[in-house]
């Protein structure tokens, strides 16, 4: 049976977003094989967004220090770690490489794009979605979902430690 999500502020929030981000990466590229590319796009942006919600929630402090407001320190607990809002996604990757994610930003962007292909499937025009055809997303969520993938291994040991 499916479980809520502890709280942001619960201890184990960051291991359940960091599983959530791995099950979605590792369920991409079987949509690729059996379904629909958009399926398997929205599984790669949805590891992605998980990823980035573990990492806003682990570097809340250093994100916190380096806001300029006290309305932007509590948006950030209050609504980035929990929500992660789409519309705000590469401001919060902005920051997240500004405390020390190296090439979150430019991983941000090809998750977006693939948000994008989800909902408007492959455009030969490039109006609606940044893929013209279903080989080149294939392409992409394959690479972002082996990203979440590299960056959930490399974060484990240092969240059993506690950061």
């Amino acid at each position: 049976m499916e479980r809520p999500l502890p709280k942001p502020s619960d201890e184990g929030y960051i291991e359940a977003r960091l599983l959530e981000a791995l099950v979605e990466a590792r369920l991409a590229p079987r949509f690729l094989e059996e379904g629909p590319a958009r399926n398997a796009a929205g599984k790669a942006f949805h590891a992605w967004r998980a990823l980035l919600a573990a990492l806003l929630r682990l570097e809340l402090d250093k994100l916190k220090a380096v806001a300029k407001t006290e309305e932007e320190r509590k948006w950030l607990e209050s609504k980035a770690v929990p929500r992660v809002p789409t519309t705000k996604i590469k401001a919060l990757s902005n920051m997240l490489e500004d405390v020390g994610h190296g090439g979150i930003s430019a991983w941000t962007d090809k998750a977006l794009n693939l948000h994008g292909y989800q909902h408007s499937g492959p455009d030969p025009d490039m109006a609606l979605s940044k893929y013209t055809t279903r080989g080149e997303a294939a392409v992409d969520v394959g690479r972002l979902a082996a990203e979440v993938e590299r960056r959930v291994e490399s974060l484990k040991l240092r969240v059993r430690r506690g950061a």
